[in-house]
C-alpha cells in the first residue's frame, strides 16, 4: 500500500494538486492509478 501511494505521489499532477475541485482531483488520482496499474 505504501509503495502505491508513493508511486502516485511521483505523478506531478497528484503531488502538486493543481486541481481546485475535489471531483477533478479524484479523477486525476484515478487516471494516475490506472496508468500505474497498466504499467506494471
Amino acid at each position: 500500500m505504501e509503495r502505491t501511494i508513493l508511486a502516485l505521489k511521483n505523478s506531478r499532477a497528484v503531488a502538486t494538486r493543481f486541481d481546485k475541485r475535489a471531483y477533478v482531483f479524484h479523477g486525476t488520482v484515478t487516471v494516475a492509478a490506472i496508468r500505474l496499474r497498466l504499467r506494471t
